[in-house]
């Protein structure tokens, strides 16, 4: 009896001592005695809503010092618009520091998303889309490729004038572009094909300067280049209009 006694006695001396402790962690008590009274944030806000940020982490932050969540807060963090990755610390006694690194917008990719930088795709919907950004698409499985032959075909067509504004690979795994020159709003399709995408696009962009220049007064609208031996061309049928330099546009 009295070794029960004892055991009994025991297990109420750790519960008193386990309880506070639990309950100050959870929470429970101590969120006004330990309050965390300081929002800290590193990092550069160029797009991601300051005010936004504050409201998603308040929640967290009123527990109380010992009793925040960081990782539910973390997780919050993560989740608002242009935020690609985000910590969030404490620092004694009262201050809650969140660090925000955001998405570099590199690229439109498919129908509603962004594609990073870093080469990662997240959501478009609900944020103002920077102007001029090229127009990727493809499998989200193969962005490096895609975007390792944007890059290539840039610097290629780069020689004639042109740049490549947007590039798609499809569900079959074909390849595709279209080309913009210069000032103008002309643009050419180019279709590549499945096959030795980047052998034809190099024998394509080191003929485009003599085949608009052969051509002047119509534009290249598209390109097929799924030939052995050469290319299927289609030429607009109206002269290509002048391009007026923005100094004489008005005159007469």
């Amino acid at each position: 009896m009295n070794a029960l006694l004892r055991i009994v006695a025991w297990m109420l001396a750790v519960v008193l001592v386990a309880l506070p402790v639990v309950a100050v962690l959870n929470g429970w008590i101590g969120a006004e005695r330990w309050p965390l009274r300081t929002l800290r944030v590193n990092g550069e806000l160029q797009r991601v809503n300051a005010e936004k940020l504050r409201a998603t982490v308040l929640p967290y932050a009123q527990r109380g010092f010992f009793a925040v969540r960081l990782e539910d807060a973390q997780a919050a963090v993560a989740k608002l618009p242009w935020v690609e990755r985000a910590e969030v610390r404490k620092r004694w006694p009262d201050v809650l520091e969140v660090r925000v690194i955001e998405h570099k917008p590199f690229a439109l990719w498919g129908k509603d998303q962004l594609l990073s930088e870093r080469g990662r795709v997240f959501p478009a919907a609900g944020i103002k889309l920077p102007k001029d950004l090229p127009q990727l698409a493809g499998p989200d499985a193969r962005v490096g490729e895609v975007v390792a032959l944007y890059n290539e075909s840039r610097v290629l067509f780069a020689s004639s004038g042109s740049d490549v504004r947007v590039l798609e690979l499809d569900r079959r795994g074909s390849w595709s572009l279209t080309l913009s020159h210069g000032a103008t709003s002309i643009s050419t399709q180019v279709v590549v094909g499945r096959s030795d995408a980047r052998p034809r696009l190099a024998r394509f962009a080191r003929l485009l300067p003599q085949l608009l220049s052969q051509h002047q007064q119509r534009a290249l609208t598209r390109a097929d280049l799924r030939y052995t031996n050469g290319f299927a061309l289609s030429w607009a049928t109206q002269p290509t209009p002048a391009v007026v330099p923005p100094q004489l546009q008005g005159q007469t």
